[in-house]
């Protein structure tokens, strides 16, 4: 097995390679299965997650530790004494059973040194950033909501002995437990059935952020962020533009921002830019739609806005309030959609591009009128709605059947025209599936033709005053393609079920007749 060598020269610890972290991931859940305070993949992955959360960050505090004092500056702890794994989980033989849940658990317990003092989590949630580590604050809000449900203290310890054999100590061992974390985020997805609402595959991800393009120097916010999807492609593609300590610098601390208000995927989100890169992400625990909108300032605003917000959802009368009146409504969607108009700077960023933003919505926000309406009008008369990408049916399948679209707009000025994509299905396929889900290779059309438009068999454009003069019903089909009738706007379908119907009792007021009985 081969060994790295830490910065001073000292041998570290053995690499983990992929096959030793998807062994050693297995042997684990395989261990909870046995606890039975743990139901399913919910339950263990979040288990799995704090525990690799708290052997990651003493890794990385170590690692930490060693550069400061050879740069003979102070170092500062994030965690200390004796609440930092090595104190209590590294030794093998360590605190186990009753003894180990009491100490995780209890406000008040005994410590691996023999004291007296506050429990693990209890410590955990009372850190703050007094000290000036802005990764307390991280640490204490991923842990109030957080708890432990493993009923033996015995098969957590040898859950948490399997952990100690990860090393979060080099680059590439992160980038190997980044990818496994990633299909472990999609197997939990699999098992949450409806809480599956904070994932989107990885595919769309990836094609919203490659042709929004963010720009080093830039600002970006998910105000849904769910496990983190969107942000970890952010910041992996803004890695790339890094050239300089500045630059660095830059990307870890003024650059990538999000919010996600449920607690199972704020942790997992959490733990997910750590494992890729970002050591202190700026995840607001709280609902983003909690401020009244008028009072969001250019100081709160932001460069690029990209993510999915949940959609079918509904919000409580509270939250509606803090909307214009003409512009309330329970549709978490529409709200969200007002959020991200607002948050987008007015001014040019950075890199002299217009403030701009991706959003994932539903076939129902492009042919809604009232409400839906009168947002979608301030879209195209405030902001340049320049692209609509309509994605095939089944890309959330099996979560959802409802057709989703994704608009694009920016600060550029109102808008003039719109133009519409249509991003067909593989040749021969008519959804897609959970184990045939949509490939990135997919985009490579759009994508092409995004910078080099020209109307083709997937792509149209709209003038603005027929959209307007269309009381901004957005739903629009491809000209050169058969009619779909799933696309069909909700008045349309109603006519058409409404005629085959009396059609069907026309038939059996026949068929009666025919019977001789009386109609």
């Amino acid at each position: 097995m081969a060994r790295t060598k830490k910065k001073n020269g000292s041998d570290a610890a053995p690499m983990t390679t992929s096959q030793m972290l998807g062994s050693l991931l297995k042997s684990a859940r395989d261990i909870m299965r046995k606890d039975k305070g743990l139901n399913g993949d919910l339950d263990r992955l979040p288990l799995l997650t704090w525990i690799m959360f708290l052997k990651f960050l003493d890794d990385l505090e170590q690692q930490r530790e060693e550069e400061t004092a050879l740069s003979g500056q102070k170092f500062r702890a994030a965690i200390e004494a004796p609440y930092r794994w090595r104190d209590w989980a590294a030794d093998p033989q360590g605190v186990t059973g009753d003894e180990l849940l009491s100490f995780i658990n209890s406000d008040e317990a005994v410590r691996a040194d023999g004291t007296k003092g506050p429990g693990l989590f209890a410590y955990l949630r009372s850190l703050s950033s007094s000290n000036g580590d802005n990764r307390r604050d991280v640490i204490a809000m991923v842990f109030k909501g957080v708890d432990n449900r493993m009923k033996s203290g015995y098969l957590l310890r040898d859950i948490i002995n399997k952990v100690g054999g990860i090393h979060f100590t080099s680059s590439e061992e992160l980038h190997t437990l980044g990818a496994l974390y990633e299909s472990m985020l999609r197997e939990m997805r699999d098992a949450a059935g409806d809480s599956g609402e904070f994932y989107t595959p990885r595919s769309v991800v990836r094609f919203m952020v490659e042709v929004t393009d963010p720009r080093l120097g830039e600002t970006v916010l998910d105000p849904a962020s769910g496990t983190g999807g969107f942000l970890v492609e952010t910041y992996n593609h803004l890695e790339k533009q890094v050239k300089t300590v500045a630059d660095r610098k830059r990307l870890q601390n003024d650059t990538i921002t999000g919010c996600e208000p449920k607690s199972l995927p704020y942790l997992l989100c959490q733990m997910n830019l750590l494992l890729h890169g970002l050591d202190a992400p700026q995840i607001d625990p709280g609902n983003a739609l909690r401020f009244k909108l008028s009072e969001i300032g250019e100081k709160e605003r932001v460069d690029v806005i990209i993510t999915n917000p949940p959609f079918g959802g509904e919000e409580e009368k509270g939250i509606q309030g803090n909307f214009p009146e003409d512009r309330q409504t329970a549709e978490t969607t529409l709200l969200f959609l007002q959020l991200i108009m607002r948050k987008l700077k007015r001014q040019p960023t950075s890199s002299g591009r217009p403030a701009r933003a991706a959003v994932v919505v539903p076939n129902g926000t492009l042919f809604g009128d009232g409400v839906c309406a009168r947002i979608k009008e301030e879209l195209i008369k405030d902001f340049n709605l320049h692209t609509i990408v309509r994605l095939p049916n089944g890309v959330f399948s099996p979560y959802t059947p409802i057709p989703t679209n994704i608009l694009f707009f920016d600060r550029s000025g109102s808008t003039k025209d719109v133009w519409y994509y249509e991003q067909p299905l593989p040749e021969g396929r008519k959804n897609y599936t959970k184990t045939q889900p949509m490939q990135f290779d997919e985009f490579k059309s759009c994508m092409a033709w995004w910078t080099k438009r020209e109307e083709n068999d997937q792509a149209w454009k709209v003038p603005v005053k027929e959209l307007l003069d269309a009381a901004c019903n957005l739903d629009r089909k491809n000209p050169r393609a058969k009619v779909d009738f799933e696309h069909l706007p909700p008045e349309k379908l109603a006519d058409d079920i409404l005629k085959k119907e009396l059609r069907i009792a026309e038939l059996m007021r026949e068929i009666k007749t025919a019977l001789g009985s009386p109609a």
